[in-house]
């Protein structure tokens, strides 16, 4: 008998779920443009919803995972739109007073065709749209930033927490760079 994602540690998720980098495809917007119609079917109030992440950026390598960011009013609750989401098909994978992370398409199996993550914040939290931006409009740093991924890819094909961390220093030091090219775009 398999056992329930619940059930795995924290390795084991890490072997079934590895990091896995390839070109660009064309199909990622029309993934993401199909979710974001589903969730606004479901959802009763964003204020915005965006593709986030390296598959919105046509120029790199990225994993291939869906990444949405979902803002919803300042005036309404996180915890009001978590019991939708998972009734959506989601699984709530970490959750503070002020974020909730969910993905969509882990299964005991490994990744389903389509794989999302979406980040449920309140209005303006929402840096990676600046550094999404910037990446877009900046293709040497885009560039720079692929190749950075490409090189932790092995190192932290089995350890997203290691992965993740090593690229932080990078993006926040683009993200404060567009914030102050961009000023209050968002």
């Amino acid at each position: 008998m398999e056992k329930r994602l619940s059930e795995m540690s924290l390795a084991e998720l890490w072997k079934l779920f590895p990091i896995c980098l390839v070109e660009n495809q064309p199909c990622w917007k029309e993934w993401y443009s199909d979710e974001e119609n589903f969730l606004k079917d479901r959802l009763p109030k964003i204020e915005r919803i965006s593709h986030i992440g390296s598959t919105a950026i046509s120029s790199i390598w990225a994993k291939p995972i869906i990444d949405i960011l979902v803002e919803i009013p300042k005036d309404y609750k996180l915890s009001d739109y978590k019991k939708l989401i998972v009734n959506s098909g989601y699984i709530c994978m970490s959750e503070t007073s002020n974020r909730i992370s969910f993905n969509k398409g882990y299964t005991e199996k490994g990744f389903a065709e389509r794989v999302f993550h979406l980040h449920l914040r309140s209005s303006g939290d929402n840096d990676e749209l600046y550094f999404r931006d910037y990446l877009i409009e900046h293709t040497n740093i885009a560039i720079e930033y692929e190749k950075m991924k490409l090189k932790l890819w092995k190192e932290y094909e089995f350890n997203r927490d290691g992965y993740t961390n090593a690229k932080a220093d990078f993006i926040q030091k683009y993200t404060e760079k567009a914030k102050l090219k961009y000023g209050d775009r968002y």
